[in-house]
């Protein structure tokens, strides 16, 4: 058994100020395609897809103690890849399968773009983490 990868779907970066970081990659040509908020634990977190071309950016802000520690660290980092995929039950189901470290039960809903998204995600041999990501259409 296999996953079905279509493409490189975002690559998620947290920042300190979405509204800073907004303004950046507008001067690189990124334009805002999606704007939602989240819960978490701490409150609610926000988070911007930026777009040029084929390529998506996720910028996502965390509130309190989270985005306090995105605050104190001395180097910008990414926090994911995401994969795009047809089917994320068959994804979720083919990576349990395949033995990989799935990190959710199962796949996660979150209100994002116009009908929604689900996602889930393995870490790697060195903890990064790959998120498999379906856009509900």
């Amino acid at each position: 058994m296999s996953i079905k990868i279509n493409r490189l779907q975002h690559i998620g970066i947290p920042v300190t100020s979405l509204l800073r970081s907004e303004v950046f990659y507008q001067k690189l040509g990124f334009k805002n395609v999606m704007a939602a908020a989240f819960d978490h634990v701490d409150g609610k977190g926000k988070v911007m897809m930026m777009q040029l071309g084929n390529i998506i950016i996720e910028l996502y802000e965390m509130p309190g103690a989270a985005l306090e520690a995105v605050r104190q660290r001395r180097d910008g980092h990414i926090d994911h890849i995401a994969f795009d995929v047809d089917d994320i039950v068959a994804a979720w189901q083919a990576a349990k399968e395949m033995g990989l470290q799935v990190v959710e039960t199962e796949p996660v809903f979150l209100p994002f773009w116009k009908k929604g998204c689900k996602y889930f995600n393995i870490t790697g041999p060195d903890g990064e983490r790959l998120e498999f990501n379906e856009i509900i259409k």
